[in-house]
């Protein structure tokens, strides 16, 4: 049975982890200079924001739909979010429905990979810089009315965390507004294919999740379509603090929210 067989399905996280078609970007000449000075205030700008968020809350509302052996199979979670600057998350499940294979071996899967993930070993290697990955300037296009520069990267190495595809950088503010992507290393025999859709929005200073889509085509004819929306956000960040008469938490350098973390697992 495609379901209940170890690693099975894939699905993607971003700290992540979200299919539609790419946009054509619009093309423009550009130069190795160019590249290399988006990626350094990109990592640049996703240290100071790291350092500025102190702690938010949200909601999340994840939806799976598996079609293939042993048949259709369909779930719902809606997930409430406390994050705590450095690296503190905590997750309350507030319902669940529909097949309880894909909710405890899909879903909750999920949220304790995206744990694990929250670490400085971790994080510090799969960070978007180029320690991790290569970059190449493909042109410039828009996202939601803003300019954004269009880059296709290549991981260094196979980790399970990375991935290859392409990034849109905010043009403004130096931070992922959207990725289309694979992941650098397929950790199943049962996947042939993956792709990722993920898309950020700004709220207050901070870049974070907006909606995750996620394909995954599993050998033997199986097929998977996982969707994440995140919402209701509220942020505090050290500023607040500092003005509310108490001394801001120390947060270590770390990648910033707008770096997606892609965890990759697979249905027991």
């Amino acid at each position: 049975m495609i379901l209940t067989s170890r690693k099975s399905a894939l699905i993607f996280v971003v700290a992540l982890c979200s299919v539609s078609v790419m946009g054509q970007a619009e093309s423009s000449p550009v130069n190795e200079v160019a590249t290399r000075e988006i990626v350094s205030r990109l990592a640049a700008n996703n240290r100071k924001r790291s350092q500025m968020l102190q702690c938010y809350t949200a909601r999340r509302e994840y939806h799976l739909i598996y079609t293939g052996l042993p048949g259709r199979r369909e779930a719902d979670m809606v997930v409430d979010v406390k994050y705590k600057a450095p690296d503190s998350k905590d997750f309350t499940v507030v319902s669940a429905s529909g097949s309880r294979v894909i909710i405890n071996r899909v879903f909750k899967k999920l949220l304790e990979t995206e744990k694990d993930a929250l670490d400085e070993k971790s994080q510090a290697e799969t960070a978007l810089n180029d320690e991790n990955y290569s970059f190449q300037l493909l042109g410039q296009d828009e996202i939601n009315g803003r300019p954004a520069y269009v880059l296709m990267l290549s991981p260094k190495t196979e980790n399970h965390l990375l991935y290859r595809g392409r990034i849109w950088v905010d043009a403004a503010d130096y931070a992922v507004a959207k990725i289309e992507a694979e992941p650098a290393k397929r950790p199943s025999f049962w996947i042939s294919h993956t792709w990722i859709h993920h898309e950020y929005r700004k709220v207050g200073s901070f870049w974070l999740p907006a909606r995750n889509e996620s394909t995954s085509d599993v050998r033997l004819g199986g097929h998977a379509e996982l969707s994440i929306q995140y919402d209701s956000y509220k942020v505090t960040a050290a500023s607040d603090v500092r003005d509310a008469g108490s001394e801001a938490v120390k947060v270590l350098p770390r990648n910033g929210h707008n770096m997606t973390t892609m965890a990759v697992i697979g249905l027991e």
